[in-house]
């Protein structure tokens, strides 16, 4: 256990470094244990890096693989911090925490009209038809059957936005919700991994926002634009591996009100569960990135609206709004 007088120099050390970095005691206590890593630019150079306190050391070569330090470090401040990887794939997955999906008690009607006879006679014509009704109650905080399986979907490799650039609304999005979540990061190539082995594929986590156009997300037959559009996948600050993935605490705040706060240990698939299942149906590749599900309640993002996601040990995601031209 780190004495006091430890953990409150390790504290200082992470608001010097800026609010980047997550600077609460227990994030602090962390430090000792947990690796952050980051993909920046200076200058022509893009690199990958390790964070160090409130600098960066440059890698040689990748990330995913044998690590390789250099000699050359950049004060964070002095560097531009980019998406923390450059996936193939993205998947994002819905109706992940019983507090998003759960809900206040719901009844849905669905009806079901099947035509059964057609005369095409023109002077009789006539049209016979049964009408099926099934109404489904579903009570608060029951789980819907669908989701007691994992349901990921593909979020676009192109709309993902690194720390500090700006969400932008397009004009004729109408309602676009900020939703925080916790993002994995694939370390190596992994096909039908078992539960039991499925950490061994997990590099890391970073922060991420899963940015959803509510009204394109009800009437479109598919999600592609309500939660692929560009600008719709803010991610990062840093990578962070070492951390118990399933127990870290995650809070969204807008404009600097806490919007959204809940453990991670609320998952209702975990990062384990997760990497296996979809494992099992499309290989997952190194740096390809899996965002986890949103907790609670979303609202709508307003122009001039600047949205943070913090998760302990991991770093502050920061992005301002605007609006679509």
């Amino acid at each position: 256990m780190l004495s006091r007088r430890t953990l409150i120099a390790a504290a200082c050390v992470a608001l010097v470094a800026g609010p980047l970095l997550a600077g609460s005691v227990l994030a602090a206590e962390q430090d000792s244990k947990v690796t952050r890593f980051c993909r920046f630019q200076v200058g022509k150079t893009i690199a990958y890096g390790i964070v160090e306190g409130n600098r960066v050391r440059q890698l040689a070569g990748g990330l995913f693989g044998d690590i390789q330090k250099t000699n050359k470090t950049y004060a964070l401040n002095e560097v531009k911090l980019l998406v923390p990887t450059r996936p193939t794939q993205v998947f994002a997955m819905a109706g992940n925490y019983k507090s998003h999906i759960g809900g206040n008690t719901s009844t849905t009607t669905n009806t079901i009209t099947t035509v059964t006879r057609v005369t095409t006679n023109a002077k009789t014509a006539e049209t016979t038809s049964n009408t099926d009704t099934t109404v489904e109650t579903r009570r608060s905080g029951e789980i819907p059957k669908k989701f007691r399986i994992p349901q990921p979907f593909f979020k676009s490799p192109s709309c993902l936005l690194p720390q500090g650039e700006a969400i932008v609304l397009p004009l004729d999005a109408e309602v676009v919700h900020y939703e925080a979540e916790m993002v994995i990061v694939i370390g190596k190539k992994a096909k039908n991994v078992s539960r039991k082995d499925a950490l061994e594929y997990v590099f890391g986590v970073t922060c991420g926002n899963d940015v959803s156009a509510r009204v394109w997300q009800r009437g479109d037959v598919q999600w592609w634009r309500a939660k692929g559009a560009d600008t719709f996948g803010p991610c990062g600050p840093f990578i962070a591996a070492g951390l118990d993935y399933d127990n870290l605490l995650m809070e969204l705040r807008l404009n600097g009100e806490v919007r959204q706060h809940e453990r991670t240990n609320q998952l209702l698939h975990d990062v384990s569960g997760t990497v296996s299942f979809i494992s099992r149906h499309v290989t997952l590749h190194p740096g390809d990135l899996i965002y986890t599900g949103t907790p609670g309640s979303t609202a709508e993002l307003k122009p001039g609206d600047v949205v943070e996601v913090e998760i302990e040990g991991v770093g502050v995601l920061r992005n301002p709004v605007v609006a679509g031209e």
